[in-house]
């Protein structure tokens, strides 16, 4: 039996983990903080620097929720085994309501910026919703982070499921030996998925941003008067684009974990058991790189365009919209998906 005491502080690690992931986040992704005024400060030399600058930003954000995380399993394992991680996890996810919330404020803040331009209201409503959309970038990154972060504690404990299926079904203890030829290959394999799965949502949005981008300019060409609002544009030609896009793009990478998988499984359950593993792993990097650096290259133009650096229409400015529009597949399409393909291939 467990005293209630000892479940106690495996809840608490729980929230503490969750604490340290929001608040690291935080850190580089906010425009108050060094990390975002670094890519501003970048930008002023370029837009090769900018992006240099955020990938970088993106690299250091994995070092402290990575030792997080760590010392979480650390901590609940040699307290209790699986079943501390267990009762962390379920702490965390306990606050998936907050969490969610927070993430549905950054796209109404984007949203209504958007409305603000469209709509020609005056400039100093445009400055409010530009504040809220720089908090709403961080909140973005701030839930993604927290979402990577569970994941990376949940597919520990699903990983210790699988050893334990595996043996009721073998009828012995089953161990996985780093010596062994199969669990190395399963690794590497394993690692390489969430490579090649954001590759593929990667140029699943350049293929669709294009394809926008043709289409506006043959509207343009067709209806000059769009530029200067004599002439509507036909938004649902672009929605249509970005819709088929979003479905029919999507197939190959939502199928590449149930391949990978089944694929290995054929292979060996020590092979497996390295996919396993592997793709924790360096999913866990991957996902937190990419979200970090996009929610910090978006507020770094939100920086800029409070004045700072030259302010709207500078060079630096320029600079900063190519990183914002490279960080937008980073924070809003490939890295939070590695959360869900993380959780996939264990389950």
């Amino acid at each position: 039996s467990v005293a209630s005491s000892d479940l106690f502080q495996y809840a608490l690690v729980g929230l503490v983990m969750t604490l340290l992931v929001v608040w690291i986040t935080n850190y580089y992704t906010s425009t108050h903080h060094k990390p975002v005024r670094d890519i501003a400060k970048a930008s002023e030399t370029g837009h090769a620097t900018n992006i240099i600058a955020g990938i970088s930003i993106g690299h250091h954000a994995t070092l402290l929720p990575v030792l997080a995380i760590a010392a979480s399993i650390w901590c609940c394992f040699d307290l209790a085994g699986l079943s501390g991680i267990d009762i962390a996890v379920v702490s965390m996810l306990s606050l998936s309501g907050i969490i969610i919330s927070l993430d549905a404020f950054g796209p109404i803040t984007e949203n209504s910026g958007g409305i603000a331009v469209m709509s020609g209201l005056p400039e100093e409503v445009r400055t409010i919703t530009d504040e809220l959309d720089a908090v709403g970038n961080t909140m973005k990154a701030v839930t993604k982070g927290y979402a990577i972060a569970s994941a990376g504690l949940a597919a520990m404990v699903l990983f210790g499921s699988y050893v334990k299926d595996l043996e009721a079904f073998v009828g012995h203890t089953v161990t996985f030996d780093l010596m062994n030829h199969e669990v190395v290959i399963g690794m590497f394999i394993g690692g390489l998925l969430p490579f090649i799965f954001t590759a593929y949502c990667m140029s699943a949005v350049g293929s669709a941003a294009g394809a926008v981008v043709l289409e506006v300019r043959r509207q343009i060409a067709a209806k000059p008067g769009i530029l200067n609002g004599t002439d509507i544009p036909d938004y649902a030609q672009c929605v249509g684009i970005v819709t088929s896009a979003a479905l029919k793009q999507m197939i190959l990478p939502a199928l590449l974990p149930l391949i990978f998988v089944i694929g290995m499984a054929f292979v060996g359950m020590q092979a497996l058991g390295g996919v396993l593993i592997g793709t924790i792993v360096t999913g866990l990097f991957v996902g937190i790189a990419m979200t970090s650096a996009g929610g910090a290259w978006d507020n770094a133009k939100k920086y800029i365009e409070e004045g700072n650096h030259g302010g709207k229409g500078s060079f630096a400015h320029q600079a900063a919209v190519t990183g914002d529009t490279v960080g937008d597949p980073y924070k809003d399409t490939a890295g939070p998906a590695v959360n869900p393909m993380i959780k996939v291939v264990n389950i």
